[in-house]
C-alpha cells in the first residue's frame, strides 16, 4: 500500500520494507562484530522498538539477552516535553553491555532519560541501536551508535512506529501528509 488512513490522518510510504530490512541486516552486521566476545544485554523500548528488536535480534549468531522497557513522551503527533516511565529497567545491569533498541529518537528527550538510568546503575558501557533518527531535531549528546535511517522532521508510523496506537503493524514506514 502507498497510502494509509489512521484515525483523522493521512499517511503515504515513505520506507519500503526491503529498504527497512537491509538497515537491520547492516546494523546486525555492526553488533556482531563489535559484541563478539560478550554477552551483550538488549533494552528494547516498548511498543515501537519491538518490531525493530525481533528482526534484528533474529539476525544475530551470538549470544544475548532481552529486558523491556516502557516510556511515554507523546501524545497524538506531539512530543509531551516529558518523560513518563511505564516500565522501568528491572535487572541488574552493573557491569553489562548494554544496547538500547529504540524504533525512532527525534529530540532525544526519553534516550536521554534511558541513558542516565543505565549510567546510574553502573551500566559498563551504553550504545544506541535506533531504526530512525531525526537528527535535524536531536538536542543530546549522546552518541547514537547505530542507525537505520535520518529521516526528516516529519511524523512517521509503521513498523512499530504508531499514531494514536494505530499503524505500529504496517511492515513499511509511513510519513504524514498535508491534510
Amino acid at each position: 500500500m502507498n497510502k494509509i488512513t489512521l484515525h483523522d490522518k493521512t499517511f503515504i510510504k515513505y520506507i519500503d520494507q526491503t529498504e527497512i530490512q537491509q538497515a537491520v541486516r547492516r546494523i546486525a552486521a555492526q553488533i556482531e562484530k563489535e559484541y563478539a566476545n560478550d554477552i551483550p544485554l538488549f533494552i528494547v523500548v516498548l511498543n515501537g522498538a519491538m518490531f525493530f528488536a525481533v528482526d534484528l535480534m533474529q539476525q544475530l549468531n551470538i549470544p544475548l539477552e532481552i529486558c523491556s522497557v516502557k516510556y511515554a513522551s507523546y501524545v497524538g503527533t506531539q512530543s509531551s516535553g516529558t518523560v513518563t516511565e511505564l516500565l522501568g529497567i528491572s535487572r541488574d545491569i552493573a557491569n553489562r553491555r548494554v544496547i538500547v533498541v529504540e524504533d525512532i529518537i527525534d529530540t532525544g528527550l526519553t534516550i536521554k532519560h534511558i541513558y542516565q538510568q543505565l549510567l546510574e546503575k553502573k551500566a559498563k558501557d551504553v550504545k544506541i541501536a535506533c531504526l530512525t533518527v531525526k537528527k535535524n531535531v536531536y538536542k543530546e549528546k549522546i552518541p547514537i551508535d547505530y542507525t537505520g535511517f535520518e529521516v526528516k522532521d516529519e511524523f512517521i508510523v509503521g513498523y512499530g512506529l504508531d499514531y494514536n496506537e494505530l499503524g505500529r503493524n504496517f511492515p513499511c514506514i509511513y510519513q504524514l501528509t498535508a491534510n
